[in-house]
This record gives C-alpha cells, sequence and structure tokens, in this order.
C-alpha cells in the first residue's frame, strides 16, 4: 500500500470532491448490485479495497456469485480484467509470462517477451489455493510492488492492479493453504455467504429469464486512481487513530494490553500492515456511507475483514472450538465500550 505523491487540496475543495466522489460511489454500488444481489457488505468490502489500492481474498462455495461478481466489477469500475483458474499444474510463466524465441525472415534470432494474464489492472485469481507454493509465490512481487521480474527485467503492471482471489472454504484435498506472507498482502478478507430466501428468490427471477440486468462503465481507471489519492486525503479523527492502535496491539499475545483471553488464545497477531489496512479502509467505509470522515463504528465493522487473515489461533484454542470473528467481535466491542465510557 505505498502512497503516491499528491498535492494537499485546500479543506473547502476536499470536502466538494469527496460528496462527488460518493455520487459517483453510489451509482457504482447501484449498478453492481443489480447484478450482485443481496450482497451489500460483500459489494462494499470489495469496493472498499479497490478504493484503497488493495486486494481482497473472497471465500465462499462455488455457485455463489464470486465470478460474477469480479466481472461486473471490471466493467463497472473501467478496468481490464483478466481470469486464471489456479490447478496443481499451473506454471508461474503461466501467470507472469515468459520469453520466446523467434526466427525472423533474414534468419535472425531473438527472444521476445509474451506477457501473461497478469498484465492486467483487475487479476480474478480463481481458487488461488489449488496451484503449489512455487506458482502462488509469482504473485508476491507483483501485489506489493506492482510489477514483476521477468528474466532479469523489471516489468510494470497495469495502473491501478488489483487482484481479487477466490478460495473454496469446504473442498481442501489437493490444495496448498496460502502462506502467511502472502495472505498479509490481501487487504481484506471477505466471506462469501449463502443468500437468504428472499434474496434467491430475486437471484432466480432476475437470472433465468430472457434477459439480464447488464453493468455499466461508471468510472475509468484514471479515474480510480484518483479516487485513491483523494481517499488518502480524507480527514481522519485522533480518537479513530487510536482505536485503530489498540485493536491492532490488543492482538498481539506478548502486548502488555493484550487481555488474558487473547493472552490463552492467539498464537500470532497482526503486524503493522494491519493497522495501515483499517486506516485506509475505514476511510472507504464512510465514504461509501455517504460521510466526510470515517469514526468508530467503521473500525468495529472493519475489524474482523481486516484482522481475520492476519492471526491464528493457538492449539489449545483450536482444540476448545474457539473462533477468530467472536473474539475480534468481543475486543472490539470492548475497546468501543472503554472509549465511551472515557
Amino acid at each position: 500500500m505505498s502512497a503516491t505523491t499528491t498535492a494537499p487540496i485546500d479543506p473547502s475543495d476536499l470536502v466538494s470532491q469527496i460528496e462527488a466522489l460518493e455520487a459517483k460511489l453510489a451509482e457504482a454500488k447501484a449498478s453492481i448490485t443489480a447484478r450482485f444481489i443481496g450482497q451489500e457488505q460483500v459489494v462494499d468490502l470489495t469496493l472498499s479495497a479497490l478504493l484503497c489500492g488493495g486486494h481482497a481474498l473472497l471465500i465462499g462455495l462455488p455457485g455463489l456469485g464470486k465470478t460474477r461478481l469480479v466481472e461486473t466489477l471490471s466493467t463497472v469500475m473501467g478496468l481490464d480484467g483478466s481470469r486464471i483458474q489456479f490447478t496443481p499444474d499451473l506454471m508461474p510463466a503461466d501467470i507472469l509470462g515468459s520469453e520466446v524465441l523467434e526466427t525472423a525472415k533474414d534468419g535472425t534470432r531473438n527472444f521476445r517477451f509474451v506477457p501473461g494474464p497478469v498484465f492486467c489492472q483487475l487479476l480474478m485469481a480463481d481458487e488461488i489455493n489449488r496451484a503449489s507454493p512455487r506458482t502462488q509465490s509469482a504473485l508476491l512481487q507483483a501485489m506489493q510492488e506492482k510489477r514483476v521480474t521477468v528474466a532479469g527485467e523489471d516489468r510494470a503492471l497495469g495502473k491501478p492492479f488489483h487482484v481479487l482471489a477466490t478460495q473454496n472454504p469446504i473442498e481442501q484435498e489437493g490444495t496448498y493453504p496460502l502462506p502467511e506472507a502472502q495472505l498479509d498482502r490481501f487487504l481484506v478478507q471477505i466471506n462469501v455467504a449463502y443468500p437468504d430466501r428472499d434474496t434467491e428468490r430475486d437471484i432466480l427471477l432476475s437470472t433465468t429469464g430472457v434477459t439480464e440486468t447488464d453493468a455499466h462503465a461508471v468510472f475509468t481507471g484514471a479515474e480510480l486512481l484518483a479516487a485513491q489519492d483523494l481517499l488518502r486525503q480524507m480527514p481522519v479523527g485522533e480518537s479513530v487513530v487510536e482505536m485503530i492502535l489498540d485493536l491492532v496491539r490488543a492482538f498481539r499475545p506478548d502486548d502488555p494490553s493484550a487481555s488474558d483471553r487473547v493472552r490463552d488464545t492467539v498464537a500470532w497477531g497482526p503486524g503493522p500492515r494491519a493497522a495501515q489496512a483499517l486506516m485506509m479502509t475505514v476511510r472507504a467505509r464512510a465514504m461509501l456511507g455517504g460521510r466526510l470522515a470515517p469514526s468508530a463504528e467503521d473500525v468495529i465493522a472493519m475489524a474482523e475483514p481486516v484482522l481475520i487473515h492476519r492471526m491464528a489461533l493457538n492449539f489449545a484454542a483450536r482444540a476448545r472450538g474457539d473462533s477468530l470473528p467472536d473474539l475480534i467481535a468481543e475486543t472490539a466491542a470492548r475497546l468501543s465500550r472503554s472509549e465511551a465510557a472515557a
């Protein structure tokens, strides 16, 4: 999450620009939810990841619309999209590209680089945990540095560049769990659940007829980059900053502020990148909600998607059947009560 160099905006202009962006985001969200029905929280979290310039890991069973969501986002946000179906026999060159030896008409031979699907603006990595660790690692540099090194040469990726990866939480046979270093590069983890009955009825009626609702472009790549710069200039109150720090540090078992429950439950906690992710995503949530600054409520709402893949339960906690979502919710609520009392 490297920052771009942008001149500060005058406060009065900043308000008007944020309000204009909020209206544009509302139009984008309406276009997405017309095709990805009934999953407003998933849409908000995915849009938040794009607004922050980050990547998202979507976890859900097959058939819940994850691919449809990414395809719709590509259209609405005006991004050049690409898709990779991860399989055990996938090689790094299948993602990054490779050099091929070509013979010209005059008999001379030269190497030509053939770019892989990673050279896009929005990459869907479908079932990312089905590929081997060697192939998974091909995305590490791309996700962090927005460039790749092939045949000793650095090659820039698209601007903006985002990875939306999917995982099946049930079928784990023949899969390779993502290492912690790669999980940490995902800004948020988004759980895609079953729709409720009314939503499923709407899905049936809208997708099994003669016509379907089409998405339309609302942003361009350049406009999304401008929105990411504007987001970084949204003010964050001191109380929100302190709550972010309190929350992240509360999940580190060796930190003095950690509760006895955390010390007994958590094997390792989130690092500074988690605090950076919270600082960005609370702004995005406020902007999507039509507000000019984030609040403590935004910190609580973003705690689970930002933290859950950046920490792990110890063996004893897993044996007891403890739950990370429950622990995160409990700790966030406790800190919120402490702040309100202060």
